[in-house]
C-alpha cells in the first residue's frame, strides 16, 4: 500500500517508488494504473540490487537530458519510465514480463511526451 503524505514525494510529483516504498503526494487520486507503474519500477529495482538502479537512471537520465534539453522529456525517456508507462494499464504485465524487460526500451523510438502526466 501506499504512504500518503504531504512531505514525499518532492516538488510536482504525485508519487514516487523510493527503495521500493511508494509515497503518494495527500490530496493525489492514486490510480491502479499508477500502483502498476510503480510496482513496475519495484520489479525493476529488485532486478538490479536497487543501488544500482539508481545509478543506472539517474545515469540515463543525464544522457537524456543532454540528448532532449528538457526535464520532462528526459524522465519520459529514460528505459526504466518507457517501460512503467507503456505497460502501466495491463493488469497481468508483471505476470509475463521477461528478466530484464526494460534493457528493451534503451534504444526505442522515444516515448511521446505525456503533458497530462502527473508524475
Amino acid at each position: 500500500m501506499p504512504i500518503v503524505n504531504r512531505y514525499i514525494p518532492f516538488r510536482t510529483f504525485a508519487a514516487v517508488n523510493i527503495f521500493g516504498l511508494i509515497f503518494v503526494k495527500k490530496g493525489y487520486k492514486f490510480t491502479e494504473a499508477d500502483l502498476r507503474h510503480e510496482l513496475i519500477h519495484t520489479r525493476q529495482m529488485r532486478e538490479l540490487l536497487f543501488i544500482p538502479f539508481y545509478i543506472v537512471y539517474f545515469g540515463e537520465w543525464l544522457v537524456r537530458l543532454i540528448q532532449y534539453r528538457s526535464l520532462l522529456r528526459a524522465y519520459f525517456n529514460v528505459s526504466f519510465e518507457r517501460e512503467a508507462y507503456l505497460h502501466q494499464a495491463e493488469r497481468d504485465y508483471l505476470k509475463k514480463r521477461s528478466l530484464y524487460a526494460w534493457r528493451h526500451y534503451l534504444r526505442k523510438a522515444p516515448a511521446a511526451q505525456n503533458a497530462s502526466s502527473r508524475r
